[in-house]
């Protein structure tokens, strides 16, 4: 017999993604259902290893931040990035990043100081994704299908179909749902099914990638460890980074522009090459992948009932971990919206604001990483052949070398612009007032409440994060507390819009918040502001929720600075 199931939310897919998507549908009270074909407790592939403090804000809220900060690296393991000659070589310059244990307390280095609660946390996906199984799992409203294959769908008017199959037991599945989502990876069938085409740079570089356990590697090498090692020599050139601290690492070997089969190039040889040690030294494979880096956007995110999240609707050269972390931000802004609209406040209009946010925000960042990853290529195809040289030329080669290495890089991976700089400028949800949002760059960006930017993080006085206090939906942030706030909060009531109203004591808002009213969204992002309430509050709210009109609602100018 077949197996029969309802849903308001299928998920194809069960990796950082989905589980996210699908811990915050759950959240805000809609039942959801993961269809994955690897077998529970399956570990992933070695690849992301970088959260986003973006994306640590996004896991504070579910609660499930404090057990990621306790995977991965050892607690007092260098998150640094290191240049050498080799791994085992010369160090050509560092970036200093604190450790786990000091993420929260460091002052010193350019990857502190960032305007958030939680800073970001290199650890490997195969660290990452155990923790938000196991909490997607405990989260009342979210099942897991393991080893479940989702064939096709059907889509109408009421809902969608999907078929597939039980890949152990060979069982037919069939799941009615409200609506579908694809975060089903890179070769994504969901995609496919919904036409959408993927465009772009088809080939960026070319990388041989190699997991593996060499016990013996630290002891040999010069200098102190860290997270991120480049190697730079005339011969090869390639990055390892750590895994567990101690033995596991991931290697990177990039292959030069001319070398575009794979197997031409000798995967032993330029691991040791790369490692800077001799036939002498043993390592194990644990496991290994060839991978092409591309710029690749999907011209459509949506079709009807059914959408594409993460990898699925974009890939790209994973510089900075940008790859995962924009789609875990694709399914916050995703998860909110599907969200109102099942639990009624929302019209179905609404939904044709994630492909009018998300999909110029991708393609933006995909152009941020590829450009970056051209700099880095043309970097390693300029090593200078006295770089491992003795001597004053050798040591000037390498100086040179080392400075133009933490130039170039510190803007990936210290990169507080595509943190917190990205901006939704052409929403139907959000009530523009005709100022521009400020521009921002990979490591740099102006807080603003301007409307589409992330709403400004700031500590309250009474020492909480204000993110914490925001409510669970819409937040009207009060700065004057003498102004009226009750017509917004009754039109809102009057459409069943949750919305919560939150006075702010903070001395640090000063200057940031010129507004005595700022509207923020579900997903931290500003949709309205103004000094008064506009004159029909209930024309706000159609807004906010996909029935309002696309004219301008304007905001009162500031004439004074609320704190």
């Amino acid at each position: 017999m077949p197996l029969d199931l309802q849903t308001q939310v299928l998920i194809v897919g069960a990796g950082p993604v989905g589980l996210t998507l699908a811990m915050d549908l759950a959240r805000r009270g809609i039942a959801v259902t993961l269809a994955e074909i690897r077998h529970r407790g399956e570990p992933p592939s070695v690849k992301c290893n970088h959260v986003s403090a973006r994306s640590m804000e996004i896991f504070r809220r579910l609660g499930v931040a404090p057990a990621l900060r306790e995977a991965g690296l050892p607690a007092d393991h260098p998150n640094d990035v290191a240049y050498r000659t080799t791994f085992t070589g010369q160090e050509l310059s560092r970036i200093p990043i604190p450790a786990r244990r000091d993420r929260y307390t460091a002052t010193r280095g350019p990857d502190t100081g960032w305007p958030t609660p939680e800073p970001p946390h290199r650890i490997n996906q195969i660290y990452l994704e155990p923790v938000l199984f196991a909490h997607a799992e405990a989260t009342p409203g979210v099942r897991i299908l393991n080893r479940t294959r989702v064939d096709g769908f059907t889509q109408d008017v009421d809902g969608v179909r999907a078929a597939g199959v039980h890949l152990d037991t060979g069982e037919e599945v069939r799941i009615r749902c409200d609506y579908l989502v694809g975060c089903d990876g890179g070769r994504s069938g969901v995609r496919k099914q919904i036409g959408a085409r993927l465009s772009g740079t088809d080939v960026v570089g070319r990388v041989q990638s190699t997991y593996f356990r060499a016990p013996d590697l630290l002891a040999r090498a010069q200098h102190p460890p860290a997270w991120g090692t480049f190697s730079l020599n005339p011969r090869r050139c390639g990055n390892v980074y750590a895994i567990d601290g101690r033995e596991t690492f991931l290697l990177h070997n990039y292959l030069k522009a001319d070398e575009t089969d794979f197997d031409a190039v000798d995967r032993d040889w330029a691991i040791r090459t790369i490692l800077g040690v001799g036939a002498d030294f043993r390592y194990e494979i644990l496991s290994k992948e060839d991978w092409v880096g591309r710029r690749l956007v999907a011209d459509k995110f949506r079709d009807r009932r059914v959408f594409i999240c993460g990898d699925a609707s974009h890939l790209w050269i994973p510089m900075a971990g940008y790859g995962m972390n924009a789609g875990i931000a694709d399914a916050m802004d995703l998860s909110w919206l599907l969200a109102a609209r099942l639990n009624g406040w929302a019209a179905e209009a609404a939904l044709a604001a994630y492909e009018a946010e998300r999909l110029p925000i991708t393609e933006q960042v995909s152009r941020f990483a590829m450009n970056h990853a051209l700099a880095l290529q043309k970097e390693r195809e300029g090593v200078p052949e006295g770089i491992e040289a003795p001597g004053p030329a050798g040591a000037a080669a390498r100086a040179a070398a080392g400075r133009a290495l933490y130039d170039l890089n510190v803007k990936q991976y210290c990169c507080a612009g595509l943190n917190f700089g990205y901006f939704y400028d052409a929403s139907p949800l959000i009530a523009y007032d005709g100022e521009p949002p400020p521009g921002y760059t990979m490591d740099r960006f102006t807080p603003s409440t301007v409307p589409g930017c992330r709403t400004p993080h700031v500590w309250l006085d009474d020492g909480r994060s204000l993110y914490d206090a925001l409510g669970p939906e819409y937040t009207l942030l009060r700065f004057d507390p003498g102004a009226d706030a009750r017509p917004l909060v009754q039109a809102a009531a009057r459409r069943g819009v949750p919305l919560a109203v939150l006075d702010v004591q903070s001395r640090e808002a000063a200057g940031l918040y010129r507004h005595a009213f700022v509207l923020s969204r579900p997903d931290q992002h500003v949709a309205w502001r103004g000094n008064e309430l506009p004159a029909d509050p209930l024309a706000l709210v159609d807004r906010i929720r996909g029935a309002g009109s696309p004219t301008p609602i304007p905001a009162i100018t500031p004439k004074e600075t609320f704190a």
